[in-house]
């Protein structure tokens, strides 16, 4: 074993990672504008193009509250079409390779996504989601948690009946934004009530940026201590206090290896405005600055991965890094992936940068090329003993 080798250190760490996209809706949720129907089948294909096989197209919750998807169907149906799968083969994609989810939060939301199952354009998947805070939950679904639950079952049991497959999301982990401080000991408990009635994953969600990297560790060495499947569990973090990278770390160090991310780290709560006119969106405790939240680059993401010598699964890092671009000119703004800018790390040596003079400078002292300590100094540097204590 290297003890300076992450791997060999946390041997739980995985080697290969899943990534999913979650840009089109959990990312489109939290814009004012509009954005048009076009450019959301555009993206969703661009990012299957890019390797991503877990994606997210949209939200068949109500439109009035959320009208940013009053064109889910039309959505589905462009990802569903014959052109668009014929675009997939054409690049060697099996269109059903491809697990394409909608949330549906509530009932209703659900029989619509059996609906379009039935007419040949539905999802693959749904999400329904609860949170540990039942005053959270309640401003999200309107109902009681006892009362939700029961309601899950029935849309679980209907979903198997379709053919789509539950993914159940636990909320508040680390806390809420409306009760203060929770309990992971009830994030773990209700993760299994999830599976013990049917759901088939648990998106494990801190869904304002209130978990700490330390917690994040010590929830899933938990949670994948009880329900050691990895799986069942796909982390998804908001980077509203700047620790979304560093909470991926400390998941992965944990033992996960499904994250989900969006495109410039793009997302939040939905927005309270569409095209400057008010709508129901998140209410009064929407952040008082929309612009500071949002989840973990897919961007950043995927370029810190695979720096750490991490396999994802085929992903096109260099696509998805001009899809970034892409979603900049998009959303008309600078958006928060710093591998947009920088770019990834080089892996050859860039001759244009290079000092010719440094080779002449060299030869005038008489160094060898390649020499970095003088001729005079020991092979070995040797450090004062006093400097060692501690």
């Amino acid at each position: 074993m290297d003890k300076y080798n992450l791997f060999d250190i946390h041997s739980s760490m995985p080697s290969k990672v899943r990534l999913g996209d979650i840009t089109v809706r959990d990312g489109f949720q939290h814009e004012e504008c509009w954005i048009p129907t076009e450019a959301k089948i555009y993206y969703l294909q661009e990012l299957a193009f890019a390797g991503l096989k877990r994606i997210e197209a949209t939200n068949l919750g109500n439109p009035r509250v959320m009208p940013q998807f009053k064109d889910a169907e039309e959505v589905l149906k462009g990802i569903r079409s014959d052109i668009f799968h014929k675009r997939l083969r054409k690049r060697g994609i099996d269109p059903e390779s491809i697990e394409w989810t909608a949330i549906t939060i509530r009932e209703s939301a659900v029989d619509r996504a059996i609906e379009f199952r039935e007419k040949g354009y539905g999802p693959d998947r749904v999400l329904m989601m609860v949170s540990t805070d039942e005053q959270h939950h309640f401003a999200n679904s309107g109902t009681t948690l006892p009362q939700y639950w029961k309601e899950a079952e029935r849309c679980i049991k209907k979903c198997k009946d379709a053919g789509i497959k539950m993914c159940g999301t636990v909320s508040t982990i680390w806390g809420s934004p409306i009760s203060g401080p929770t309990r992971l000991e009830d994030a773990i408990e209700f993760t299994k009530r999830w599976l013990s009635i049917g759901a088939d994953d648990i998106e494990h969600a801190d869904h304002d940026g209130s978990a700490p990297p330390d917690q994040v560790y010590r929830y899933f060495s938990m949670v994948l201590d009880e329900l050691p499947n990895s799986d069942l569990h796909v982390a998804h973090f908001h980077v509203t206090r700047g620790w979304g990278l560093a909470n991926v770390m400390a998941a992965l160090q944990a033992g996960v290896d499904i994250f989900e991310g969006t495109l410039g780290g793009i997302g939040g709560q939905p927005a309270n405005f569409l095209d400057r006119t008010p709508v129901p969106g998140t209410g009064s405790y929407y952040y008082r600055d929309p612009n500071i939240v949002g989840l973990v680059s897919l961007e950043d993401m995927c370029v810190m991965l695979d720096e750490m010598g991490i396999d994802l699964g085929g992903i096109d890092i260099d696509r998805v890094l001009e899809l970034g671009t892409l979603m900049e000119k998009t959303l008309g703004r600078r958006l928060r992936s710093e591998s947009v800018l920088s770019g990834r790390i080089p892996k050859e040596p860039r001759e244009e940068f290079k000092r010719a003079r440094l080779d002449q400078l060299k030869q005038s002292l008489n160094e060898r090329p390649g020499q970095i300590i003088p001729d005079d100094w020991p092979e070995e540097a040797s450090v004062p003993e006093d400097l060692l204590k501690f």
